[in-house]
């Protein structure tokens, strides 16, 4: 049996709070034991040390919103039109997997691509076939019928209550372990307004409730302030964009629960780089960041939990980018610590996931220990970091 690891003199972020000078002791049976550094356990002795002086351990990184088959090229469009089969989608997954696990992320939640490839790569990576973090990956998404995402191979269109019922029920039978409803345009579909509400309240609410019936998440693409609070009121568990949010809606995101994925590098992948990206979409990017800068304003006033969705596989947008995301969050207004919850505990709490997301006895050991103090300053998490995933060294 390996040797368990022990983390002394830490300063631990576990998940809700911060302590200094802590130990943790921990295998790939879980965590063993988290306290004050003096009053280590004996068995701490026997295992493998780590100095955590001058160092912040926290829980492994949760990003609610990906797309493992997309690797962030500057023609988003081009490369789902070059994912022409399932194989070759499901490669490209396993790739980028392995890139959100280098930089600490050990929990994703794939939100739309080819077939069942993604879902195929989870299976992979569960049986522990090929290295990568847990993945929930929802299938295809769902959209209207000339809706965001129609062109490619991201998502599939229904239309009418019982036909998005069927379409929930059919990419569960295949796999998936989420659901996604895209509510208005998007950002990255030539020829529609990001910002027109889609799906009607009966087929937002009849995927909503056939998801919940299997206790599966339920992510929105919401953009627009409409489309947006339409699915607030479906019963949706997160809105992924969230770009224009009013204080009404945010009151009852609040009430409900809903958590708010503002998928920040999604639009500064773009606008930084709008000399690369199509005009369609630096125009309709453009459009929001006010909204979207004003949206985590009116969240973080309110109290709507955040939880770290970076939407990685658009434009510009890698793998691995939750740190960033983190950083963006606290850059655009939001407390330090709130964005350290949201890509930690916050986002165990919307997967449904009881046993990662903090460090505590008993939870599985993903784990990240980073140089520095993330709550003082996020950008020590872009820097380089040991990661442990259930355990085990990454």
């Amino acid at each position: 049996m390996a040797k368990p690891t022990y983390v002394a003199n830490v300063t631990v972020f576990d998940g809700i709070k911060v302590r200094k000078r802590q130990g943790v002791l921990f295998g790939a049976e879980g965590i063993q034991w988290v306290g004050a550094h003096p009053r280590a356990p004996k068995d701490a002795r026997d295992a493998r040390v780590v100095d955590g002086d001058g160092k912040t351990l926290l829980p492994g990184l949760i990003d609610v919103h990906v797309h493992l088959q997309f690797d962030g090229e500057a023609d988003f469009e081009k490369e789902a039109r070059d994912l022409t089969t399932p194989g070759f989608a499901a490669l490209k997954a396993m790739v980028n997997a392995k890139r959100n696990l280098d930089a600490g992320v050990t929990t994703v939640r794939d939100l739309g691509g080819m077939g069942g490839a993604s879902i195929d790569v989870a299976r992979a990576v569960a049986a522990g076939i090929v290295p990568g973090p847990r993945i929930l990956a929802a299938g295809r998404a769902l959209t209207v019928t000339g809706g965001h995402g129609h062109s490619i191979a991201f998502s599939r269109e229904v239309d009418g209550p019982d036909a998005v019922r069927a379409a929930v029920r059919e990419e569960i039978r295949a796999g998936a372990t989420a659901i996604k409803l895209i509510a208005t345009g998007g950002v990255l579909t030539p020829g529609i307004p990001a910002t027109f509400s889609a799906f009607t309240a009966e087929e937002l609410e009849a995927g909503v409730r056939e998801a919940h019936e299997r206790n599966l998440s339920v992510a929105a693409h919401a953009i627009g302030a409409n489309g947006v609070r339409a699915a607030v009121l479906a019963g949706v568990d997160s809105i992924e964009h969230c770009n224009q949010l009013t204080a009404s809606t945010a009151r009852e995101m609040v009430a409900r629960g809903t958590f708010r994925s503002p998928t920040i590098c999604a639009v500064r992948g773009i606008l930084d780089h709008a000399d690369r990206v199509a005009a369609y979409a630096v125009e309709k990017a453009r459009a929001i960041e006010d909204d979207s800068r004003k949206a985590l304003r009116t969240a973080v006033r309110t109290g709507v939990r955040p939880v770290c969705g970076t939407d990685a596989g658009t434009p510009f947008n890698t793998h691995g980018s939750a740190p960033q995301e983190i950083v963006h969050m606290a850059e655009w207004g939001m407390p330090p610590l709130d964005a350290l919850r949201a890509a930690t505990a916050n986002g165990a709490e919307l997967l449904r996931l009881a046993h990662v997301g903090t460090v505590e006895p008993g939870k599985q050991a993903d784990l990240v220990l980073v140089d520095g103090d993330p709550v003082e300053d996020p950008r020590s998490l872009l820097a380089r970091k040991r990661v442990w995933r259930a355990g085990r060294p990454v």
